[in-house]
């Protein structure tokens, strides 16, 4: 199975280039064939010259610029888009995900799961410096998300996450432009059928660079794309699940 990481990126000079090496050292290390897909997102720094200059030496990674409007969401829209493999991963270019667990989610995709999810907030996961105003708005929503959905996961918001090809082309069209596309894909994919296995990963704090999530003005459209998924959920009768004949596929393969 070849492994494509989506890694959007806007100004990411000071961390980009290490988190990309770090991602293909792992990849390499276990023998997993992959791809590593940055998307500059309008960076005015030296974030597309940098990642351009590993893929001189590797062409496994390559730069895209985004072919849309500016926007956390839409840069992942555009790496999704264009990337290459049976499976893609979305990493953060700030160095805040662990490698490892990405070697972890592929070995749950192997395995026949549909998506591999991770969790910062389970027994066996590691949070480093997190801050705490972020901290306990993130537990609020993603407690506010599993009473309305009514699943298992705890960690809804982390763009963390794995997901097979077919996964992405059936949660089509996404919606989101911005940080709320982080819960528009698992959440599509939990209401349509999909399966998935949660285990805990790593987050460390960023330590170069400046967040690019303004949670001020990012509440109503988080709101806006659960209300909006919980609706599917409840009213379309199930119009947009996947056949049980897929659903069998994927039983077969685990």
């Amino acid at each position: 199975m070849k492994l494509s990481v989506v890694m959007p990126a806007q100004n990411e000079e000071g961390s980009v280039g290490a988190t990309v090496e770090g991602v293909v050292a792992a990849l390499e290390r276990e023998g997993i064939d992959y791809e590593v897909v940055v998307v500059d997102d309008g960076s005015e720094d030296a974030t597309g010259a940098t990642v351009e200059a590993i893929g001189a030496a590797n062409p496994r990674v390559r730069c895209h610029h985004s072919h849309y409007e500016r926007g956390f969401g839409m840069a992942i829209r555009a790496g999704l888009d264009v990337f290459e493999g049976d499976a893609v991963a979305i990493v953060m270019a700030d160095a805040s995900d662990d490698p490892e667990d990405l070697v972890r989610y592929h070995r749950l995709l192997e395995d026949g799961w549909d998506c591999a999810f991770g969790s910062r907030f389970v027994p066996g996961a590691q949070v480093h410096d997190y801050p705490r105003l972020k901290l306990t708005i993130n537990r609020l929503a993603n407690w506010f998300i599993r009473i309305l959905f009514r699943h298992r996961y705890n960690d809804t918001t982390n763009a963390f996450k794995a997901y097979r090809r077919e996964v992405i082309e059936t949660i089509q069209p996404l919606l989101s432009k911005h940080f709320n596309l982080t819960v528009e894909m698992p959440l599509k994919a939990i209401v349509r059928g999909h399966s998935y296995e949660v285990i805990p990963t790593s987050w460390t704090n960023r330590t170069s660079g400046v967040p690019k999530l303004a949670m001020k003005e990012m509440g109503s459209r988080y709101l806006f794309i659960v209300l909006y998924v919980w609706l599917e959920a409840t009213l379309s009768r199930g119009d947009y699940r996947v056949s049980e004949s897929s659903q069998a596929g994927r039983t077969a393969r685990k």
